[in-house]
């Protein structure tokens, strides 16, 4: 069984190192579209930084991935292509690895999110 978004049956897509992938893929993430493209990207030492922004436009452009999940340290990578990004769908949510702790400061949604409300509103 995989986790595809109930309503429309979307799926989930997953950009990161080879444990957040192999985790994911565990649980069942994994897909091929009918043009045998995966829904998923292990990035190691020797993949590039284009690699990592062809992998995430092409995501962007699938209309059956509605959530994209990237690793905060490769997000860092492709910061300014991530930001670019304002559709709410696929929604870009930053996550933690292994070796790199989740950083709020750097999330660019928590950071948009941040901006909409003033602090004093939300007391």
């Amino acid at each position: 069984m995989t986790m595809h978004s109930a309503a429309r049956g979307k799926l989930i897509a997953v950009i990161g190192d080879e444990d957040t992938c192999v985790g994911f893929l565990l649980g069942g993430i994994g897909e091929l579209n009918k043009n045998r493209q995966s829904n998923f990207m292990v990035v190691d030492k020797g993949t590039s930084v284009s690699e990592i922004e062809e992998t995430f436009k092409r995501f962007i452009k699938r209309d059956d991935i509605d959530i994209i999940l990237i690793n905060q340290n490769i997000a860092e990578m492709i910061r300014h292509v991530i930001d670019t990004h304002t559709s709410p769908i696929p929604a870009v949510l930053e996550i933690p690895s292994k070796d790199h702790p989740y950083d709020p400061s750097k999330d660019s949604i928590l950071r948009r999110a941040k901006g909409m409300f003033n602090p004093e509103e939300m007391r």
